[in-house]
């Protein structure tokens, strides 16, 4: 399979929501349905002040995540998804979703924990440059960033695999890996900011 040599925009993001409503299968996978309980399981901190969690698509991760956050910044590129996550969420006064599309239009501000699920390996290396530059600001001091990524074949400018690799040699010594699982069709890791 070749691989797409540039990041992925997000109209191609909104096409699939229009096109498919849900092209994951977000809302129904028992796949993804475990993914999510053990994402939230590996979250060290039963509460968190200021989360952000980048590519919320239709928000089935958001809702979960929720309840152990003060205030949650979700982002996704897509309307479609967001109008989808916006409805879900709709109960959730300490949810706030916005029409992004990282890194070039990331928020500002700092979290205690930053979220990137099934989303580093649609950039390309200056994306993923600069998306390190960015959470090296955005990401507090003792904050946790966890990563969940599929490790089966695309045709996305990275893998699973590659993405979090060269992720983690961007960070440096700026982050201390808390945990490495790899389960069934994904990846999970969690740094911690020093």
């Amino acid at each position: 399979m070749t691989r797409r040599e540039r990041s992925i925009d997000g109209e191609w993001f909104e096409q699939l929501y229009r096109e498919q409503g849900d092209p994951w299968g977000f809302e129904t996978s028992p796949y993804e349905q475990a993914k999510y309980a053990e994402t939230l399981a590996a979250l060290p901190a039963t509460r968190y002040g200021d989360a952000l969690e980048v590519g919320c698509a239709n928000g089935v991760l958001t809702a979960l995540l929720a309840p152990r956050c003060d205030r949650l910044l979700a982002v996704d590129p897509s309307p479609t998804a967001l109008a989808a996550a916006r409805a879900r969420c709709r109960d959730l006064p300490q949810v706030r979703l916005e029409e992004r599309s990282l890194p070039a239009q990331a928020p500002a501000g700092t979290f205690d924990l930053i979220l990137l699920s099934e989303v580093i390996y649609y950039w390309d290396g200056g994306d993923l440059a600069r998306m390190a530059a960015y959470l090296r600001r955005a990401l507090r001091s003792g904050g946790d960033l966890l990563l969940v990524h599929w490790t089966g074949d695309t045709d996305y400018p990275k893998s699973g695999d590659d993405a979090v690799t060269e992720l983690r040699g961007l960070f440096g010594d700026a982050v201390v890996e808390r945990r490495g699982d790899r389960h069934d069709r994904y990846r999970l890791d969690l740094w911690r900011r020093v």
